[in-house]
């Protein structure tokens, strides 16, 4: 076979395997269905309460990202989505830009947050929500507990499973449940602010400082990456060039609200000692809608009677859905991309295989539900069913995951740039290299911030530790979050050698070993 394939896939003379999966394909992904999709993967409620429980700079930081973080990714993601609309979007443009091996290891880091994410943080919030408005604030029992957690992710996954005809429903609800849930929210906390005015907040609050910079970077960045998601169903849209553009610059500017707003709001309800990461925002939620009928004791605890105990419970029913169509776009898009890389040669093959009943990738699918079921236990065993532990230890993975895997993707543009620039460009994004230049840097020092909080400044001081850890700990802290990580390369490097024999196939197909630059499909 002469030297390995590090190559990106050839478009003019695909892989045997590609153009037998590529045919189960079908188009059902239209403008609309990709902006509620898009609200679906940017909007989270998740974090909502991490954010706000920085107090309140983080809303300075919260504007400050959108302009230098959050816009210039839309600008690229427009691009690249238009003019490269393949299916696996992400993976492809890494392979494209960077060869084979370095879109299986991106890929993986892309894909395997996912199911990390819904196992961990989005479960347990469904489960926060339900336990805070339906049973009285007290924590399930175990067997309980595993009942609510494992309908929550494996209806997840059915979703992920059935075609995107039916299963784009889940974003559509999920996206209106966003609007309804916060725009509700933010409409009665300034109910709340005319009845009893609002928790104090100088100037001087809002000043930005590097140690807000370090705590909040991470997460916002979390929340803000997702445009590219789509695109890994490229094939699957309607009129990608067009609509692609269309709804990721519709979405970005209805996503800034949908997150300043009820921040900013969780801000002037609550003082920052009573916000925590996991339950702010429904403790934000539950004090607000006292004024529809309940009271507020003087420690602080709300109780919500009459119509705001009704409200209270419908504000509960949309955040559970809101997260769990979060889970279910993420598993969609991240799943049809691994299973890409699979057909592609950059994958195991079993993995690349996609259903001709349903158009989608099932395998991958039930993949995704067993690691995210297996994490579930895990986690859940490790912190003795401690939510709030449970909670912050799987979102820091789940996000230095997301954040390296987009150290592959953003470069891409400018690559793809030079190496195609013959390939028809609906929109073109304004100085593509500074802007990926740009974006790529906060990327590298939000995930050494994440791994080392501090370093290079007063590595895991007061200032810089994470809740719930000691400066005696810092090696500790910094194995958690860089063993997995290396963990996860190390599978992505297996998965491109897994993906031999279909690389082997292609250089059958083709008489030769595929050359080093790719040809377009354009």
């Amino acid at each position: 076979m002469g030297a390995p394939d590090l190559s990106p896939p050839l478009a003019d003379a695909p892989l045997p395997s590609a153009v037998q999966e590529r045919s189960k394909l079908r188009k059902h992904f239209r403008r609309f269905d990709i902006l509620f999709f898009l609200l679906c993967t940017i909007v989270g409620v998740d974090t909502i309460g991490a954010v706000a429980s920085n107090g309140a700079e983080a809303f300075t930081w919260l504007i400050v990202l959108a302009a230098v973080f959050f816009v210039p990714s839309a600008l690229l993601c427009a691009e690249l989505g238009s003019a490269f609309p393949d299916e696996g979007g992400p993976y492809i443009w890494t392979s494209r830009s960077f060869g084979r091996l370095a879109g299986a290891v991106n890929n993986f880091l892309y894909w395997v947050t996912n199911p990390v994410w819904l196992g961990g943080t989005l479960t347990i919030s469904a489960v926060t929500a339900f336990t805070t408005f339906f049973n009285g604030g007290k924590d399930l029992g175990t067997p309980a507990f595993y009942a609510f957690s494992l309908v929550f992710i494996w209806v997840a996954v059915l979703a992920a499973i059935l075609s995107f005809d039916v299963g784009k429903w889940i974003p559509t609800l999920g996206a209106w449940a966003r609007i309804l849930l916060l725009g509700f929210f933010t409409a009665t906390v300034a109910g709340y602010a005319l009845e009893h005015g609002l928790h104090g907040f100088g100037v001087h609050d809002f000043s930005p400082t590097y140690a807000g910079f370090i705590g909040l970077v991470p997460v916002l960045m979390f929340n803000y990456v997702g445009f590219e998601l789509p695109n890994s169903a490229g094939e699957e849209m309607t009129d990608a060039q067009r609509d692609v553009p269309y709804a990721i610059f519709r979405s970005a500017a209805l996503s800034i609200l949908l997150y300043g707003l009820p921040i900013l709001g969780i801000l002037l309800v609550l003082p920052t000692s009573a916000i925590t990461g996991l339950g702010g925002f429904l403790d934000a939620i539950r004090q607000v809608f006292t004024i529809y009928g309940g009271h507020v004791a003087a420690d602080g605890t709300a109780t919500l009677s009459g119509a705001g105990s009704v409200l209270g419970d419908l504000a509960a029913v949309l955040f559970i859905l809101t997260v769990l169509s979060s889970g279910v776009t993420w598993i969609m898009g991240s799943d049809r991309a691994l299973a890409v890389s699979g057909y592609d040669g950059a994958a195991p093959r079993a993995l690349g295989a996609i259903s001709r009943r349903f158009g989608t990738p099932v395998r991958v699918n039930l993949l995704s539900g067993l690691v995210a079921t297996a994490v579930l236990v895990l986690a859940h065993q490790l912190t003795g069913g401690n939510a709030a532990k449970l909670f912050g230890a799987v979102l820091s993975l789940a996000i230095s995951t997301t954040l390296v895997s987009y150290i592959g993707i953003f470069p891409a543009l400018p690559a793809l740039r030079r190496k195609h620039p013959e390939v028809p460009r609906p929109y073109r994004a304004p100085l593509p290299r500074v802007l990926a230049t740009f974006i790529t840097v906060l990327i590298v020092f939000a995930s050494v911030q994440l791994l080392a909080p501090g370093l290079g400044s007063d590595w895991f001081g007061k200032n810089f530790a994470p809740t719930g850890w000691s400066h005696a700990e810092r090696w500790t802290y910094l194995l958690t979050e860089a063993l997995p990580l290396a963990a996860f390369i190390l599978i992505g490097v297996v998965f491109w050698a897994l993906g031999a024999p279909t690389r082997a196939e292609a250089a059958a197909a083709t008489g030769r070993t595929p050359p080093t630059t790719a040809t377009t499909s354009h």
